[in-house]
């Protein structure tokens, strides 16, 4: 196992791996921001080091003074968490030239399943459903001549895109025409890469995802799937495992699909197989990501497996030797700092803090009393995790805890009373949510 693990994130994601390091009897070496410099995850790494003012490009992306730190401290690993680096394939290159484990995918695989249109290629060939549409990028005329042929709505996605970014619905022709060129600069103000693809856009999906971990031994595990089918403007708020959509066997198949794709892809470590579920009960491949999600803790207490800390012993040379069992089930609540009204940012400092406990409850945050949360970086505070034996149970679990949670501070404001809404709705009790209920519930 390593000695020392470079941290190269912030937040509850790198409290997380500190924690895990801790348990592993591995060092850390933390980087972090000028915004981030009284953050628990600096009061509780070995050691922690400054690279760089608030601004993301010239800190957490900031890949010369990153590797300056891993090198000047003598790190044998770095560990990206989620976000930033995390799925940068140049990154991910950097740190293994430099003689330094990456703990995540090889940046080949990183190459590939961030190339949205080249996955979606992988998955076609090998029989896996896919969403109608490109099988490459398009130009205009293209994306005029696609769209005719399977019909609106249709989506334009960012080949370079993901985590719900560089997506735009397009509803008829007139809209194609006024927006190809917008959506073109988008993709490359947000991903570096201009090239658009086309998918139909289908109606009021749900969104499950499959949790995968591989070793270089050649073994693949599947920890079930997740719902993740509450979210806003494609950012998910609320996530559940199982999903109560799902039988037997439209469960097997949809982990066959994901299996078989990393089998082909030569993936290593943790990460998810993302598909859209129509109400016909048929899965359509949509995209793989190669890192920890933020959702994972629901896959972790109904199969009891560590999935961080698996990402360490697999990048250190373990064979997976987890034998996933099932139990119950299990909900994420993501508290935002942000208007539950207009859900715009509403950072501040946290003066009144409790945060909810007893059975069945865990709450991943690194927020304290007195903490000053940044505007500079994602918006999330905390995440509420709830574990019951049945749907029923773990929603009135999920509101006795969301009543608990008191986060406030002045000029601070957050979801939990938007997340009460969702919860206490018909449609989610009954499992009739989709991907496109929040925006119904806020009309």
């Amino acid at each position: 196992m390593f000695k020392r693990v470079l941290i190269a994130n912030r937040g509850e994601i790198a409290l997380r791996a500190l924690r895990t390091c801790k348990e592993l009897g591995i060092e850390t070496v933390l980087i972090y921001s000028e915004a981030d410099k009284n953050s628990l995850p600096v009061m509780l790494s070995d050691e922690a080091v400054c690279v760089g003012p608030p601004e993301p490009q010239r800190s957490y992306l900031n890949i010369p003074q990153i590797m300056a730190v891993a090198e000047l401290k003598k790190v044998d690993a770095l560990y990206p968490g989620y976000g930033f680096l995390a799925e940068n394939p140049k990154f991910a290159r950097i740190v293994k030239e430099s003689g330094i484990k990456f703990i995540g995918p090889p940046a080949e695989v990183l190459e590939l399943i961030g190339d949205k249109v080249r996955a979606r290629k992988v998955a076609k060939e090998l029989g896996i459903p896919t969403v109608p549409g490109s099988d490459r990028p398009v130009s205009f005329e293209e994306a005029l001549e696609v769209a005719r042929e399977i019909g609106y709505p249709i989506v334009l996605k960012s080949a370079g895109g993901g985590g719900g970014r560089g997506i735009r619905i397009i509803r008829d022709e007139r809209e194609l025409r006024e927006k190809f060129s917008i959506a073109v600069s988008e993709s490359e103000a947000f991903f570096k890469d201009p090239r658009l693809y086309i998918e139909k856009y289908i109606i009021n999906p749900k969104h499950i995802e499959v949790q995968i971990l591989c070793d270089y031994f050649g073994n693949v595990v599947s920890l079930g799937e997740r719902e993740c089918s509450i979210q806003r403007r494609h950012q998910k708020v609320i996530e559940e495992a199982p999903s109560c959509a799902l039988d037997e066997e439209m469960r097997k198949r949809v982990e066959g699909y994901a299996v078989k794709f990393v089998k082909e892809i030569g993936f290593v470590g943790a990460g998810t197989v993302e598909f859209l579920l129509d109400d016909e009960g048929n899965f359509y491949f949509i995209e793989m990501n190669g890192r920890i999600q933020v959702e994972h803790p629901v896959s972790e207490v109904i199969t009891g497996v560590d999935i961080v800390k698996w990402q360490f012993l697999i990048e250190g040379g373990e064979k997976l030797k987890v034998k996933p069992k099932r139990e119950g089930v299990a909900l994420e609540m993501r508290i935002n700092a942000e208007d539950p009204e207009t859900f715009k940012p509403s950072p501040g400092k946290v003066e009144r803090l409790v945060l909810p406990g007893g059975f069945g409850v865990r709450v991943d945050s690194h927020l304290y009393q007195g903490y000053e949360v940044p505007p500079y970086y994602d918006s999330l505070l905390a995440k509420v995790i709830v574990w019951a034996q049945n749907r029923q149970e773990l929603i009135t679990r999920a509101l006795r805890a969301l009543e608990e949670t008191l986060i406030e501070g002045q000029g601070l404001k957050t979801n939990r009373e938007f997340l009460r809404r969702v919860l206490n709705s018909k449609e989610f009790k009954e499992g009739k949510h989709h991907t496109h209920f929040v925006e119904e519930l806020l009309i």
